[in-house]
């Protein structure tokens, strides 16, 4: 597997394996099931609701705590926002039955977004959080975060893939130290990714699935991804992409499907912003 070393030294897999929008039924199996396959960096958050299902999967699978990368985020939090931060910290630690997380992340730029983080540069200073990061934060909110706070976030974790790519976001990060990390990767299959004729061509000329195109384009862009997938042989294909590498041509290919929009939702958009914000999780 490869890794990339994160501003404060912390060493992460480029690939790993996404919890999101798995039936929480399935969680626990799918994630025995991906770390037979050999994934190692898993990502949850609070939100998703599955912590508990994962660390079921950690403690029966007998891997060491120090071979496993797991990720897990802390969702918007009322004032007084320091002191529920850390809260929100310990439950999803006794969720997961662990004593520390490799990645910690804010998931959502909204709420006291300067107490919240007061709160996890604590967490990371005692190392019970050994690194921090944001997700879905758009460049003003990022570069706002990094100006006016001591700890730079290690990770902005945002929508990633072929036609919304975020290339000149990537370089901004790189400018300030911030790795980029993909969710949706595959565009939940929206714009017919997964027939796409561009992608395609290229996975027929290396031999390759769609999937693996777009995991490998990510990876040589140093993107890194967090496919899921509830089906054995789909984990091990997507983990399958260290074989080969996408010419100059192919990467200019995959470049001309820019779409320079969200296939999603815009954290911009004001009905969106007061859903989130005004949404609260069970304590």
């Amino acid at each position: 597997m490869q890794n990339v070393t994160l501003n404060n030294g912390v060493e992460m897999p480029i690939l790993g394996f996404g919890v999101f929008q798995i039936p929480l039924e399935e969680t626990e199996q799918a994630v025995t099931d991906a770390l037979a396959a050999g994934y190692r960096l898993l990502d949850t958050a609070a939100s998703y609701g599955n912590e508990e299902a994962i660390g079921r999967a950690i403690k029966a699978s007998g891997i060491p705590r120090d071979e496993l990368f797991v990720t897990t985020k802390l969702y918007v939090q009322d004032a007084p926002a320091e002191e529920n931060t850390k809260r929100a910290f310990e439950t999803s630690l006794n969720k997961l039955s662990l004593d520390h997380v490799d990645l910690y992340l804010m998931h959502q730029p909204y709420g006291d977004v300067y107490g919240q983080w007061r709160a996890m540069e604590a967490l990371n200073q005692e190392g019970r959080a050994k690194a921090i990061g944001v997700a879905n934060f758009y460049p003003d909110r990022l570069l706002d975060l990094i100006i006016n706070n001591e700890v730079t976030p290690a990770i902005n974790q945002i929508e990633t893939h072929p036609f919304f790519q975020r290339t000149e976001y990537q370089e901004l990060m790189r400018e300030h130290g911030v790795q980029i990390q993909s969710w949706g990767g595959f565009a939940e299959g929206k714009n017919d990714l997964f027939t796409n004729p561009v992608l395609s061509e290229i996975g027929k000329q290396h031999d390759k699935s769609v999937a693996q195109v777009v995991l490998r384009w990510l990876t040589q862009r140093g993107v890194i991804a967090i496919p899921k997938s509830v089906r054995p042989e789909r984990m091990a294909e997507n983990l399958d992409v260290f074989d080969f590498e996408l010419t100059d041509d192919q990467m200019a290919a995959i470049a001309t499907l820019e779409t320079g929009q969200t296939l999603f939702f815009d954290h911009h958009d004001p009905a969106m912003v007061n859903w989130l914000s005004a949404r609260r999780l069970e304590a």
